[in-house]
């Protein structure tokens, strides 16, 4: 392992440390249910708004934004846009009346609404599938984080952040994440807003270059070891030195590469000349002019315009819908606080995610190897010591490590508190003991499933999750909280329908079994049908059992929309006992 390689190490160890410190603080209050799943909802509304932004910006935040920009361009800005437009649809439709209803979790919320065992069972189940596989990014992206600073294998950097997530989890519930996750929040900020000034410090201040798009070229020599087979596409002839088996055939020389696609086996080394184009991988765009374009589509084949819809409506109707991001709602005081608390991410998320665009577009002059092994999500961590060699980049590459794994930190422990929330309140008998041997179940299985599955591009999964989110929790806020004749039998239905074939969606994706043309990238992308069907039969069923409406739906939503000073309902009805 190199210098840098050393320091980056250290850094993440000290990343892991304060965290446990940090977390260890709110052990000293937490005595209770309500201090463990809620922070006996007196979290003020700065510190809430830290600690969710600390949780949201995941490992598609910190490392997938910059490396689909990297690899797409303007069309990976549809990401930012939609993490952060999320908040505002939040804002004005669930946030307020969601923390009135008193409940914990997605599930007390549903049995408050609806008062039905069997809606809140459905729904528990969809908080932990949308929390495991949240959790299944963050986790293999803490392993290629790992092993592109040192070297190591991808499992230890699973297995490290798997155990410190539960352990801190386990010990110190929803009051020592709150601060836990509002430091991490400002540790991200720093960790991208530095590197990201003093990168483009020497971009402006650098060479002059023109002012057209950044070429995908190597600026010097270059070598690429290939970690696992891709198929290359090359845009113009190629002269390269090649160690391994390229095109099938066995090559330990010079090479000359017509334009087309070329294969390469893994274990291969490629040496590319200075100005040499950067061949890509299949799914990635070669080309300057799209990349800079928007809805050019590189890699869906014709329907662009279809997939962008379908990520958009994902990422903008799936943020109302995280468990993890709404738990968190519960631990204001009251509903107004919500509000100003979701007003005042959305200033905090509009400015991080200027961060990572930028060094994205950063990276395609620095780092346009990654076009080759297709490792584009590692470009924040590459991008300091190639644009800056010496301990400046050095320092700067620890620097941004340190943000990237307090971003995967931050993310799973508020993904495995809420599924350990469930878990320990529906599943398990209803002690504060149960809590922590929740918090250990549910954080074994994505750990066991991050070793075992096929890593894809981190933004991709985790838009999944969004996808998923948007076809189950969003119908059933929305239309419980601000339609009146939602029955249990319909919120089930459409839940099992449209929530059945996201998963269905889903499991194909990461199963690599997808067809090609529209209807694979419906399933890569599913909320375009799943969120509409969901909504359809949620009032479909409701209105063909209208007997069904619950006899207090009155008070209910008066509850929900009455400002708390008006003392029209207790506002902790629903919640769970304090043990």
């Amino acid at each position: 392992m190199e210098t840098a390689g050393y320091v980056a190490v250290a850094a993440i160890v000290v990343v892991g440390i304060v965290t446990i410190v940090i977390g260890s603080l709110g052990v000293r209050v937490a005595r209770t249910t309500d201090d463990f799943l809620a922070a006996s909802r007196t979290v003020g509304t700065r510190a809430n708004a830290a600690a969710i932004s600390g949780q949201y910006l995941s490992a598609a935040s910190f490392l997938g934004v910059a490396g689909i920009v990297l690899k797409d361009g303007v069309d990976g800005l549809w990401y930012p846009i939609g993490f952060t437009a999320g908040y505002l649809a939040l804002l004005f439709f669930v946030a307020a009346p969601l923390r009135r209803s008193g409940a914990y979790t997605v599930p007390d919320f549903a049995e408050v609404r609806l008062d039905s065992t069997l809606l809140r069972t459905v729904t528990t189940w969809f908080v932990v599938i949308i929390g495991w596989l949240y959790l299944l990014p963050q986790l293999q992206a803490a392993g290629l984080a790992l092993t592109v600073l040192t070297t190591a294998p991808e499992w230890v950097g699973v297995v490290a952040v798997g155990l410190v997530v539960t352990a801190s989890v386990t010990f110190g519930g929803m009051r020592s994440m709150t601060f836990v996750q509002a430091f991490q929040y400002w540790l991200k900020l720093t960790a991208l807003a530095v590197p990201a000034l003093v990168l483009l410090a020497v971009f402006v201040f650098g060479p002059d270059r023109d002012g057209t798009p950044p070429p995908p070229v190597f600026t010097d020599a270059t070598s690429v070891d290939v970690s696992t087979p891709v198929t290359l596409q090359v845009a113009a002839p190629i002269d390269i030195g090649v160690r391994g088996e390229v095109d099938g055939a066995t090559v330990n020389g010079p090479v000359s590469w017509a334009p087309g696609l070329h294969t390469v086996d893994a274990g291969t080394t490629l040496s590319f000349p200075a100005g040499a184009t950067v061949p890509v991988v299949t799914d990635a765009d070669p080309d300057a002019g799209e990349w800079s374009a928007p809805l050019t589509g590189g890699s869906e084949d014709g329907h662009s315009l279809l997939a962008t819809y379908s990520l958009v409506l994902a990422l903008l109707l799936g943020t109302m819908g995280l468990p993890h991001v709404l738990v968190r709602f519960y631990t204001n005081p009251d509903g107004r606080a919500a509000r100003r608390t979701t007003l005042m991410v959305l200033v905090m998320l509009g400015g991080f995610y200027l961060l990572p665009v930028l060094l994205g577009a950063l990276s395609r002059l620095y780092v346009p190897q990654l076009l080759v092994t297709g490792q584009t999500d590692a470009a924040v961590l590459l991008l300091p010591t190639a644009a800056l060699p010496g301990w400046i980049g050095i320092g700067l590459a620890a620097l941004v490590a340190a943000g990237a794994f307090a971003a995967f930190l931050s993310t799973s422990s508020g993904l495995l508190l809420s599924v350990a929330g469930v878990l320990s309140t529906d599943l398990l008998p209803r002690k504060l003991g149960d809590f922590r041997i929740a918090a250990h179940v549910g954080g074994v299985v994505p750990i066991v499933a991050a070793l075992g599955a096929t890593r894809l591009d981190f933004s991709l999964t985790v838009s999944l999750a969004f996808a998923l989110a948007a076809s189950t929790f969003c119908p059933l806020l929305v239309l419980g909280i601000w339609w009146k004749g939602l029955t249990d039998r319909g919120a089930t239905m459409g839940m099992l329908i449209g929530g059945g074939l996201a998963v269905l969606a889903v499991g194909s994706t990461l199963a690599g079994v997808a067809p090609g043309g529209a209807v694979g990238v419906l399933l890569a992308r599913p909320a375009l049908v799943t969120v509409p069907l969901t909504f359809l039969v949620m009032v479909l069923v409701s209105r063909s059992s209208p007997q069904r409406v619950p006899a207090n739906v009155g008070r209910t939503l008066l509850r929900l929309h009455a400002p708390e000073r008006l003392g029209l309902g207790d506002v902790r009805r629903g919640a769970r006992p304090s043990a």
